[in-house]
């Protein structure tokens, strides 16, 4: 067959097509598993992170990370509705996965529109308790989204034995401008957060970032400073904080663990 004749070109070209498809696949198979490893310890270095176990932004060896979680968190899973535990062998706790129920509808519901633009909520979310050297609990981390200017922000809060007083607050994914709304990543911005309170004495979620300059925790508990010039950044933190700390999110479960019930 000619080199230059339509049979060859069209034959040549599908060949390198076929090769180019099967090192495609290949790769990515190969690169499953490491993936979803490096996502694992990516989502334990932020719940360690918020803790106060590990600095914001320090390097941690993957075998470090492992031994503090395993030392330090315990996860749980609850049902959003009634905020008590799932039952016992419900679901699997090292392969549940929060972001991949919200897709299955028989493992997720849909809420009203909502400022936090969040359209499904799961059935059951995951709950981190945080543990100290003497297996005291510290404080609990629940996961938050919600959108931000470009795209959903994903995360997640502290919260004190008090279920109110923020301990910290951090987020892993989100795709906010450079230099602008991407601050929520910024650790002097991240060091506003603690000592501030989540909710008013009737326990109605409050936290809000103003635009400008909010005064000391002591003084000033319901609110935290702006992102200078990233307002719709700003605002979604607020509503994704106010939506997962309320009825449609960790809120009953949290007042069941304010209760001393099944969330304590």
């Amino acid at each position: 067959m000619r080199h230059n004749s339509v049979g060859y070109i069209v034959g040549f070209a599908a060949a390198i097509c076929v090769v180019c498809s099967l090192l495609v696949s290949a790769s990515a198979t190969f690169l499953k598993e490491r993936q979803l490893t490096n996502a694992r310890l990516d989502k334990q270095k932020k719940v360690l992170a918020v803790s106060g176990l590990i600095e914001t932004r320090a390097k941690v060896a993957a075998e470090e990370v492992d031994r503090l979680f395993d030392d330090h968190i315990t996860a749980r899973i609850v049902n959003l509705e009634t905020g008590e535990d799932a039952p016992e062998g419900e679901f699997d706790l090292a392969t549940y996965d929060q972001a991949r129920a919200l897709k299955d509808p028989a493992l997720s519901r849909a809420v009203d529109r909502n400022p936090a633009k969040v359209r499904r909520v799961p059935t059951h979310g995951l709950v981190y308790e945080v543990r100290d050297e003497s297996d005291e609990l510290t404080m609990l981390v629940i996961p938050v989204e919600g959108m931000g200017l470009w795209g959903t922000l994903y995360g997640f809060v502290a919260l004190g034995t008090d279920s109110t007083t923020i301990r910290g607050l951090t987020f892993y994914k989100h795709k906010e401008t450079p230099g602008l709304g991407a601050e929520v990543d910024n650790p002097s911005w991240i060091a506003k957060w603690p000592g501030r309170k989540a909710f008013d004495e009737n326990w109605v979620p409050q936290i809000q970032v103003i635009k400008g300059a909010a005064g000391p925790a002591a003084d000033d508990p319901y609110r935290v400073d702006g992102l200078s010039g990233a307002t719709l950044t700003s605002n979604g933190v607020t509503n994704l904080l106010q939506f997962w700390l309320d009825v449609d999110g960790f809120g009953p479960f949290l007042a069941n663990f304010r209760a001393g019930g099944s969330g304590a």
